[in-house]
């Protein structure tokens, strides 16, 4: 009879404690005392008795046709066993069938491991104070809502990989003005500046290199110079992981997913993942990541105390452009087109851009401010800028351009289509355009709600029905007899005698 390493070890604690094999069996719970012989014999355990098998236990399929498999391997070692063993069902269908493929698979993996190298993952010692590093990462999985609306976002997030102190900011996408406002935030709140700052080669931070510079430098991507600018401004050293080396950038990577569990758990507790604001939802983000730091102040005292204290004032969390307005009111913004006021046509003005909104300025003044859009190739078109280019030469309205930018709202566009069914096409046009024009110079969810009451009655209707609704006829003041005037009352007040104390 076979027994396990315990029993064994059982009975040779019960031998030594002086009780006999039967004894010693019995708490082993083994049925024959020459299983206990067996093992006070052999002096060994069971597992050290096992010799390791050298054949197999079944055919190889595989035989007749792995000189052929192990030379196409050996010409593209990133050949998959899926892809062979389709190739090998495809030349033999009567041999190979579908249950084999864990067979071959199980054999090639063998062969990779005595024939590929492989890139380790190399682990790195992190010395205090030494390096900051930043990266992006999406939190759209997370749920998260701005009052019901889904919120679609990303944080620039900021690590110390000795201590794993963190901090991070709310942004759009991963752009150099988003990498700005990170780094800028996390090195204000930690009062003092690492020596290196570290960042992977997908970050706006980098850029590709033309094959002139490419051939100088020995590299694909090299520093944008803002971000050159932002790095010499607080004296800190730019540095980049290299290519493939995804291990190098390990602190970060991690911290990022352990950062979205935290928020996950956070707001399971929360009981809501809406939020009033962006503001409100950053310092809920803010305060989690305090109670993490907080359990890190033992090492992040070793880094403060090796790094330089923070003495130069932050960038502004801007960068300022100065476009010129063209023919069509649109001011260029990057990529992206945006609407102003139709008096600044062919006036230069200033932009500026942050990270969640641009401002127009001109002669001092804020004149307009707007969300900020990314991409490539948007408009934002404020029908409110070209309403009244639009009731002058109603004819382009119908093959404008940014016509879908003219439906404030759905209600609208469902107006804009009533109209289009009902009346002549530029009566339909005038008709809305004046709607658009009434929604422009008073509030624009009174139009809508009497467009909503309106297009649910299924009653003819048109732009003169609106107004009416939405401007109601004054009320008719009824006239009023005016009282005789006696003058000689008035006379009688002037020659009053008055006497002033000045006492």
């Amino acid at each position: 009879m076979t027994a396990t390493d315990a029993q064994v070890r059982i009975i040779m604690r019960e031998r030594r404690k002086g009780k006999t094999q039967e004894q010693a069996a019995a708490k082993a719970n083994i049925d024959s005392r020459k299983t206990v012989r067996k093992y006070e014999k052999l002096g060994k355990l069971p597992n050290k008795l096992k010799k390791p098998r050298t054949y197999r236990t079944r055919e190889d399929p595989f035989e007749e046709e792995w000189g052929q498999v192990e030379a196409m391997l050996k010409d593209a070692p990133e050949l998959e066993a899926k892809t062979l063993f389709e190739w090998l069902c495809e030349e033999k269908p009567d041999k190979y069938q579908e249950g084999q493929l864990r067979t071959l698979q199980r054999r090639v993996s063998t062969w990779r491991a005595f024939n590929c190298e492989e890139l380790l993952t190399l682990e790195q010692v992190h010395t205090p104070g030494e390096v900051m590093q930043t990266d992006g990462t999406w939190m759209n999985e997370l749920g998260v809502t701005i009052q019901g609306q889904v919120f679609p976002h990303m944080l620039i997030h900021s690590v110390l990989p000795y201590s794993n102190w963190e901090w991070g900011r709310v942004v759009q996408t991963e752009s150099l003005l988003a990498i700005r406002l990170g780094v800028q935030s996390s090195l204000v709140k930690l009062e003092h500046v690492p020596k290196i700052h570290q960042t992977d080669n997908s970050t706006a931070a980098t850029h590709h290199l033309g094959p002139e510079n490419r051939d100088q430098q020995g590299a694909d991507r090299d520093f944008n110079e803002e971000y050159l600018q932002l790095m010499a401004h607080f004296g800190v050293e730019p540095r980049t992981i290299h290519l493939d080396s995804p291990d190098e950038n390990g602190d970060i990577e991690a911290a990022n997913g352990a950062f979205k569990k935290s928020v996950e758990q956070h707001l399971l507790l929360r009981g809501s993942r809406d939020f009033e604001s962006l503001e409100a939802y950053e310092v809920f983000l803010w305060q989690i990541m305090e109670k993490r730091n907080a359990l890190r102040q033992e090492r992040l005292v070793e880094e403060l105390a090796v790094m330089r204290p923070l003495t130069v004032e932050p960038w502004p969390a801007m960068r300022e452009l100065r476009p010129k307005v063209n023919r069509a009111g649109i001011i260029r913004v990057g990529n992206n087109g945006y609407s102003v006021p139709s008096g600044l046509k062919g006036k230069q003005v200033i932009v500026r851009v942050y990270e969640w909104q641009v401002e127009v300025w001109y002669a001092g003044k804020c004149v307009e401010s707007m969300p900020r859009l990314t991409g490539v190739r948007k408009y934002r078109i404020n029908y409110r800028h070209v309403i009244d280019t639009l009731l002058r030469k109603p004819g382009g309205f119908r093959n404008y351009r940014y016509r879908e930018e003219m439906f404030p709202g759905s209600v609208f566009r469902q107006a804009w289509e009533y109209l289009n069914r009902h009346y002549a096409p530029r009566n339909a046009d005038m008709a809305f355009l004046r709607i658009l024009k009434l929604a422009a110079s008073g509030l624009e969810s009174d139009v809508e709600a009497v467009l909503a009451e309106l297009l649910a009655a299924k009653t003819t209707w048109n732009d003169q029905t609106v107004a009416e609704r939405v401007q109601p006829s004054q009320v008719q003041i009824p006239d009023l007899e005016a009282p005789p005037i006696n003058l000689q009352e008035y006379d009688q007040l002037l020659n009053l005698e008055v006497c002033y104390d000045y006492a």
